[in-house]
């Protein structure tokens, strides 16, 4: 079956990105339409033309420099940063009584786009340094800075800060984010693993030793050391198998990036009960529905693989003779499988000792699989009158979606 890998990004930091380039850009238009409607008030309006020529096309060619930390180097925040100060400087020799006024500088609010991509690019303390070198070149350029000056420049350094902290505290929460989903493919495959060890070689490794006592001779020892095996790899996977993911941060972009293997062909749908007939024989009963039990093929194939589970665990447990029954039922929004013995039963807290102790069989090839399959598995069980198994999925099954990698 064909697959295609789907890529998810989640980034806080871009749509920042996005915002500093229109802001640039909207703010360059109006410093230009400042000077153009103000322009008698220049006794040097060649110097103003001079310089808002330069400032647009150095705006409009660093466009690109821009659009993420990586094409935002440490070089043009520097020359963009000296632009912004020189426009600032430069005014009173383009307007004298700009000194003493508080008209706006050349430049105008176009300065805050350089310190907001030292924020963005850096964090509060990149903010801090350059919001800083603005301030001073504000108060420079004012010969005698009025209150409005001062509460400008206040306003565009705590401004700069707070938004480069936020996006630190944004950039901390991504990782937190990468690395959970990390944990979480991880685990996934994990518990996958574990089941298919469960239902193929911790069976036959089981069987091997029980086998092997019973015939004694060279067989024992045979059996002995299965046994010992069994445990040893049943100790592996209760205590988890360490994985390679290919969930990664873009530490770049600020973007947490996530390959979803999900299916190409939809192969229809699949019978449940051409995948639960097998199991019927002189010990085990089916009672299936008489028209089909349509799901989707991954959902039926775990679902018989739990209903197998059981009937191992009723050979296992319930003892050779033990006397089993299937129940299918299809209903229009969900479908009930129930796994019914006449053994003997559980005791009292048997399960909860049998995770511990690393046998996995109900945890992870019952339950685990209906969790995946947005199921769900009860069992009940009275000493001396059997064990009941019941098997829940919803028609409209989220299924596996595949590895995350």
């Amino acid at each position: 079956m064909a697959k295609r890998v789907r890529v998810v990004r989640m980034s806080v930091e871009q749509p920042l990105w996005r915002a500093l380039t229109a802001y640039r850009i909207l703010t360059m238009l109006y410093a230009i339409l400042l000077a153009v409607f103000g322009r008698e008030k220049y006794e040097r309006p060649w110097v103003a033309i001079a310089y808002l020529t330069v400032m647009a096309v150095w705006t409009l060619a660093t466009l690109p420099k821009v659009s993420g930390a990586v094409a935002c180097t440490k070089r043009f925040l520097g020359t963009d940063l000296a632009l912004a100060l020189a426009g600032i400087l430069l005014t009173p020799l383009a307007d004298f009584q700009a000194q003493h006024m508080d008209g706006p500088t050349l430049p105008s609010i176009w300065t805050a786009g350089s310190v907001l991509a030292f924020a963005i690019k850096g964090g509060w303390r990149w903010a801090a340094f350059a919001s800083t070198f603005v301030a001073v070149a504000n108060l420079i350029e004012r010969a005698e800075p009025s209150r409005d000056t001062l509460h400008n420049v206040l306003l565009v350094w705590v401004a700069s800060i707070a938004i480069g902290y936020v996006v630190e505290v944004a950039r901390a929460s991504e990782r937190t984010l990468a690395r959970a989903l990390e944990i979480e493919a991880a685990t996934r495959e994990r518990e996958r693993l574990a089941r298919d060890i469960h239902d193929s070689v911790l069976q036959v490794l089981a069987m091997v030793q029980r086998r092997g006592a019973a015939i004694g001779g060279e067989a024992a020892e045979l059996g002995r050391m299965a046994g010992e095996q069994e445990v040893a790899l049943r100790t592996l996977v209760s205590s988890g198998l360490v994985l390679p993911t290919r969930v990664s941060e873009d530490a770049a972009e600020g973007a947490v990036v996530r390959a979803v293997e999900t299916d190409d062909d939809d192969p229809g749908e699949t019978d449940l009960r051409a995948l639960l007939a097998p199991h019927a024989g002189s010990r085990v009963s089916f009672a299936e529905p008489g028209a089909p039990v349509l799901l989707p093929p991954p959902a039926a194939t775990e679902l018989a693989a739990a209903v197998s589970a059981a009937l191992d665990n009723v050979r296992v447990h319930a003892g050779e003779g033990a006397q089993a029954w299937i129940l299918v039922e299809d209903w229009p929004d969900e479908v009930i499988v129930t796994v019914r013995d006449d053994g003997p039963g559980i005791p009292d807290g048997r399960l909860a000792q049998a995770e511990g102790e690393g046998r996995l069989g109900v945890a992870l090839s019952i339950r685990g699989r209906l969790r995946e399959l947005g199921g769900t598995a009860e069992l009940v069980s009275v000493p001396g009158q059997g064990t009941e198994v019941e098997l829940r999925i919803p028609k409209v099954s989220r299924g596996k979606a595949g590895s995350v990698r």
